[in-house]
């Protein structure tokens, strides 16, 4: 007979068994095949480059990030100049899924270690925002090869409606960062009373370029060689180590340590290029409009997701313009349109 505390291992192990075999049975959806998208005139030798693009991969937002890769392919220029770089944390069963949406993609998956952060991660308005998966965008520098030297970080809750080659073009300067910038949002409202009242944590923002203003991190312009050249990975740990050992200076997951770190010296890029919080706030996820301006980029960030409100027949008008780039293959209606 076990002892008590052999027992409780014999237990303890058990359930981990049960648990990972319930979550390796859980199948992925399946997504047809998109449509092959071939470079136009002008695409070929070293006058056209090649855009490094990172996204993350998981069961969760997979639909979301193949309908980003959808939006994208067909609207730039190059489409065969476009490299995908992708994070997960079980790369095998997810790569997939994304070679049978698009077979001649060329992309590479990396495996993103969860242990990285899961210490590190304090609680926030959104459960989604606590997955390590999250802050994954913290170590692309870390993980991609060093021959990468530029890369566009998009979530996997949007679409590219122009060509990425023109955000890709933009001229970061000495910045490590370019992002579009909204200067009119309250930027003390990101972070806690316990942040504002210490002698010495909002002394972090003094000596910078500009004005600390809000920049949403789901679209990035990354210079990876400065990052890794003033080891910047190090400076957002370290701001989250003191959230999560000393005080509770923020409430809204892995973006208040990027504006930390970076508010006042991102490079600005045009709002089209980031029409976000389509996805309503945190909380509630209400129906949105556009921001007043051209668009490039439908963001919708927020607890609203695009597909969730189209399968529940509860979509905002807003939606119907990501349905185009679904791939997800509904049995019925495709066997119609394959027959």
């Amino acid at each position: 007979m076990p002892s008590p505390p052999e027992l409780l291992r014999l237990l303890l192990a058990l359930v981990l068994v049960t648990a990972g075999n319930a979550a390796a049975a859980v199948e992925l959806p399946e997504f047809r095949e998109a449509p092959a998208f071939r470079n136009g005139r002008g695409c070929g030798g070293a006058a056209a480059p090649t855009i490094h693009i990172a996204m993350t991969l998981d069961a969760t937002y997979l639909r979301g990030s193949l309908a980003g890769v959808h939006s994208v392919l067909q609207h730039a220029s190059c489409p065969e100049n476009v490299v995908f770089h992708f994070l997960a944390t079980a790369p095998r069963r997810l790569r997939r899924a994304v070679v049978a949406a698009f077979p001649g993609l060329p992309f590479h998956i990396y495996r993103f270690d969860a242990a990285l952060v899961r210490g590190k991660i304090s609680t926030s308005v959104r459960r989604a925002l606590d997955q390590p998966l999250n802050y994954a965008r913290i170590y692309l520098a870390d993980l991609l090869p060093r021959t990468v030297r530029r890369v566009i970080y998009f979530d996997s809750d949007l679409v590219v409606v122009d060509d990425v080659a023109r955000l890709w073009a933009i001229d970061l300067g000495p910045h490590v960062l370019g992002a579009p910038e909204y200067c009119h949002a309250n930027f003390t409202s990101y972070f806690t009373d316990r942040f504002w009242s210490d002698p010495s944590y909002p002394l972090t923002f003094f000596g910078r370029r500009r004005h600390p203003c809000y920049f949403n991190t789901g679209v990035m312009v990354m210079d990876l060689e400065r990052w890794r050249a003033g080891d910047y990975t190090k400076k957002l740990e370290s701001w989250m180590e003191i959230q999560k050992k000393e005080a509770r200076i923020y409430e809204l997951g892995s973006l208040p340590p990027f504006l930390l770190v970076f508010a006042g010296e991102v490079k600005g890029v045009e709002h089209r290029w980031n029409q976000h919080g389509l996805g309503g706030d945190n909380v509630e996820g209400l129906c949105r409009d556009l921001h007043p301006g051209p668009v490039s980029l439908l963001h919708w960030s927020g607890k609203g997701k695009p597909w969730l409100r189209l399968d529940a027949r509860r979509s905002c008008p807003l939606d119907s313009l990501w349905a185009p780039y679904d791939l997800l293959r509904r049995k019925g209606r495709d066997l119609l349109a394959e027959g």
